[in-house]
């Protein structure tokens, strides 16, 4: 599905249904906030969003735990539902992502190209797993936007299953 649709049936879900979004992005940015804003009427149901590259940021901003990022690290599924969690303190429903770009950083158990995206609505959160096809290319922006597309497609499921 291309990104002009993606954003549009997330647009449609939001409205119709009277619901905020806020977003905390780690690996991909800001490009998700900004993808999401990219579409006319994006003030209607977007709130608050968050680059929270840093640890501290993630702590500060979303609550996430000192004890969560030192025994899971900052890429893990613990901390992207964490991250979650706290945005949801700011708006009905949350999208959060924190990966690994590259081209350094990556390991056997987390390779470069992976991003945990966690999706949430109300006490529903939702955490997957994701590597990005682009890893290979060593560019971070491709890996970025990559991710960043899976990022919506997984946003429109979740919202899709949960509050339609």
């Amino acid at each position: 599905m291309k990104k002009d649709l993606l954003l549009s049936e997330i647009k449609n879900i939001l409205i119709k249904n009277h619901l905020s979004l806020s977003s905390a992005e780690s690996c991909t940015g800001g490009l998700v906030s900004s993808y999401l804003t990219d579409i006319p009427g994006a003030s209607e149901y977007i709130f608050q969003n968050f680059v929270t590259y840093s640890n501290s940021a993630k702590e500060k901003f979303l609550s996430v735990k000192k004890e969560t990022l030192e025994k899971y690290g900052a890429v893990s599924e613990q901390t992207a539902r964490e991250m979650s969690l706290g945005l949801l303190k700011y708006a009905d429903c949350a999208v959060a992502t924190t990966g690994i770009l590259g081209p350094t950083g990556g390991s056997k158990e987390k390779p470069i190209g992976l991003v945990y995206i966690s999706v949430g609505y109300k006490d529903k959160i939702k955490v997957i797993k994701y590597i990005s096809k682009k890893a290979q290319t060593n560019d971070r922006y491709k890996i970025k936007k990559d991710i960043t597309l899976q990022v919506l497609k997984e946003l429109l499921n979740f919202l899709q299953n949960t509050v339609n």
